[in-house]
């Protein structure tokens, strides 16, 4: 599994890390797949809520929705 510090990312030259996440080429990048491929998938995880995104110029950046991953993990564990 890939490391989970953005110390390990590129800089970006648009977007806050922070607030408007991290760039889709820099996630492709990261897991060595297409970024065609790590497109699809982060399109369902957005369509799922788990992710957000936002588009910066040409560019699609995502970042964690950390309250419904922690809405997700209730239901899964049971505690509803």
């Amino acid at each position: 599994m890939a490391a989970r510090s953005g110390a390990a990312l590129p800089p970006q030259s648009d977007g806050d890390l922070v607030r408007d996440g991290v760039c889709s080429l820099f996630i492709a990048q990261k897991l060595g797949v297409s970024q065609p491929t790590c497109g699809e998938h982060l399109r369902w995880l957005s369509q799922a809520g788990l992710v957000r995104s936002v588009k910066i110029k040409q560019w699609v950046f995502y970042r964690r929705d950390e309250s419904r991953i922690a809405e997700v993990k209730e239901v899964l564990s049971g505690e509803w």
